[in-house]
Formats: structure tokens, sequence, C-alpha cells
């Protein structure tokens, strides 16, 4: 992926591996559109990257995602790529059941029809621009699971699978399609307790090596930092139950 000159929507851009990314390629010399709910986080990472742009939506509303398009599409004619980052991940506990639906639900709405909605409703505009990319955010959970988080995991995993099928449908077209697969990282996922763990990767390590491999993306599409490889080739390598066991202890 060229990651100078573009023009770049991002969501989920207001805080977190969102934010990361955004100030990223904004240093870059891209234009940068972050998107997300909360206008107060929006407006602070713009005032702290003039020529920046934001837009709130609501990744759980279909009509909220067609309208952001329209209205990116509208205002910066130029997008060329966009990150699908957005996500939630909260606990669940399946033996509560059904009492865990409504997270189940809004994970699920946010996670994966979210992404979806908003590449289908960007795809024709990018097989009219000369190059274009698509970035899909996983997860090394997606490949083992966080038992505590299912749902959230399981979203993970289909947006893997889904980006796999992306990239081969439209592997004769102009559009790239980049899946990144973080490991576990200091942020605010999951409160500051995460943001504060040292046994997290720290946040800027994971954008400066992240930001490296996309300059020269590997064959398969997938972005992986070395912290991730354990999670993501645990099955390969037969060390998926070792894995499993480190990630959700007895």
């Amino acid at each position: 992926m060229q990651t100078t000159g573009n023009t770049i929507l991002i969501t989920g851009g207001g805080s977190g591996i969102g934010r990361g990314l955004a100030e990223a390629f904004h240093r870059q010399g891209n234009q940068v559109i972050i998107s997300g709910r909360r206008q107060a986080a929006l407006d602070a990472v713009v005032a702290a990257n003039p020529g920046m742009a934001a837009f709130t939506v609501d990744m759980t509303d279909k009509a909220s995602i067609a309208g952001l398009a329209a209205q990116v599409i509208a205002a910066f004619p130029a997008l060329n790529a966009v990150i699908n980052n957005a996500g939630i991940m909260v606990d669940e506990d399946l033996t509560g059941a059904p009492g865990y639906l409504d997270i189940a639900e809004d994970t699920i709405a946010t996670n994966l029809l979210g992404p979806i909605r908003l590449t289908a409703a960007l795809l024709p505009h990018f097989l009219a621009q000369p190059k274009a990319t698509i970035m899909t955010v996983s997860s090394g959970l997606a490949f083992v699971p966080k038992a505590g988080t299912p749902t959230y995991s399981a979203t993970k995993a289909a947006i893997h699978s889904y980006s796999v099928s992306l990239r081969h449908q439209l592997r004769d077209t102009v559009v790239e399609v980049l899946e990144i697969a973080p490991p576990y990282v200091q942020t605010s996922l999951q409160g500051e307790q995460q943001a504060n763990d040292p046994n997290a990767m720290p946040l800027a390590d994971y954008i400066a090596e992240t930001f490296e491999l996309l300059a020269n993306p590997p064959e398969s599409g997938e972005i992986l930092v070395q912290r991730v490889h354990p999670l993501r080739f645990a099955e390969q390598t037969g060390n998926g139950a070792k894995v499993f066991g480190f990630i959700n202890p007895v």
C-alpha cells in the first residue's frame, strides 16, 4: 500500500488503535477523516491534528452508515481508502442466558455488520478510483478466542473470513484488501486496566510496526506484528490448546 497521498476514512478514530493509525497517516501527508459516536473525542483528535476531518456515525445503524459514506464521498471525492476499525469488546457470561444477548447483538452489529455495510456503501466509489484500499481490523482473538468475550472473538473470526473472501473477489480490480490483526494492545478498549497493563503491547510500538508492514504488505494481505504471531499461527504450529489455555486460565 502507498502510505502517503491517500484520502482515508478511519472508523473508531477517536481513540486507541484508530486514533493511532489516523495520526500516523496524517503525519505522512494523507488526508485523514475519522468517524465515531462521540463528538467530543473526535473534536479532540482533530484539534490535535490540524487538517483532519471528522464525522459522527452510529455503526449499529445502517442508515447512519450509508449517510456517513455519502457525506464523506461528497466532501472528499478523492477518497480511496477505508480502515474498518470501530469495534466494541464486552465481557459476557454465557451461563446467564439470555441476559447477555443485548451485548452480543450490539457487538455483532458494530464489529461485523458495521464493516460489511460500510464496505458495501463505499465499494462502488472505490472501484472508480485509480487505486483503492479496504482495510479491516480483526484481532489475534480471531484465531484463538478469549472465552470471556465470546461474541467479540466470534465477530473478529468472521471479519477475518470476510476479508479473505473480499480479497479473492476483488483480486482483479483496483481495490486492495488488507487485514490488520492486532495482539493485546494498551488501549482503553476494555477500560483503563488494559490501557495500563504492562503485559499489553504499547500502542506507539504497535502503530510503528504496523505502519512499517503497511508500506510493503505480504502477499497474504495480513498485517501481523510479531507479537500476534503466536495467536495467528497457533493451530498451524500445533500450539492451539496451549495458547488457548494461556489466554483462558482455569
